[in-house]
């Protein structure tokens, strides 16, 4: 799960980003509207966390562009305007959710996994393939009854794949899941991770298939 992180707070950006990153998300960071507004028109998101008070271009004119451009990604605003008037505002122009500053970070993380679920329309916190197990609400796969231990990357092309397991997923997509705008972006390192993937799912009833031209499925392999 790939989220952006809107915030002209550098302190604050950089501790939000760190407990999200702790948390197995790629978060990518940046502290101006415009620059945001750019990297959403090229970039695929699951989800944006958006202060309003932004320099240049403000959040509430970066949120009216991206639904104007029918994008629907989840859009979580973070501000210090806790106002109602601000709230029915940036509600009416198409955020997801509002939570005003200060806030408790556990209640983000939950607001987070919500807009998530209903992102992905599974109203169910825990996703399965035969015997691996993803759990949104702590973050931690499972392989039958014990904890599979991934790295950060390994995670998050896991995590792509079982979200959409039995369904083809391009390489193009799992780089977007893996590579931040400050990573060196490298197709061919899909390939590294899905083999080390493969290599810890040896023995389970799952299976990485690789669709030539096309890209990777999981599969539950039966019997």
């Amino acid at each position: 799960m790939r989220l952006l992180l809107v915030e002209d707070n550098h302190e604050l950006a950089d501790w939000l980003a760190k407990i999200l990153r702790r948390d197995n998300f790629v978060v990518d960071v940046l502290n101006d509207g415009e620059a945001a507004d750019q990297a959403l028109a090229l970039e695929t998101y699951d989800l944006v966390i958006l202060d309003l008070g932004l320099p240049g271009m403000g959040g509430m004119q970066l949120l009216k562009r991206l639904r104007s451009r029918a994008n629907a990604v989840p859009v979580i605003i973070l501000t210090a305007n806790a106002s109602l008037d601000g709230r029915v505002a940036g509600l009416d122009e198409g955020a997801d959710d509002y939570l005003a500053k200060p806030f408790d970070i556990a209640e983000l993380e939950a607001r987070i996994r919500v807009q998530l679920r209903r992102s992905a329309r599974r109203p169910d916190p825990l996703i399965t393939c035969g015997t691996l197990a993803f759990d949104t609400n702590t973050r931690l796969f499972r392989l039958g009854p014990g904890p599979l231990a991934l790295t950060p990357r390994e995670h998050a092309v896991l995590e792509a794949l079982l979200i959409k397991a039995g369904q083809t997923v391009s390489k193009a997509q799992l780089s977007q899941s893996i590579f931040g705008l400050d990573d060196l972006a490298d197709p061919s390192a899909i390939e590294i991770y899905v083999h080390r993937l493969r290599k810890k799912l040896e023995g389970a009833d799952v299976r990485i298939v690789t669709l030539r031209g096309l890209g990777y499925l999981l599969q539950h392999a039966h019997g």
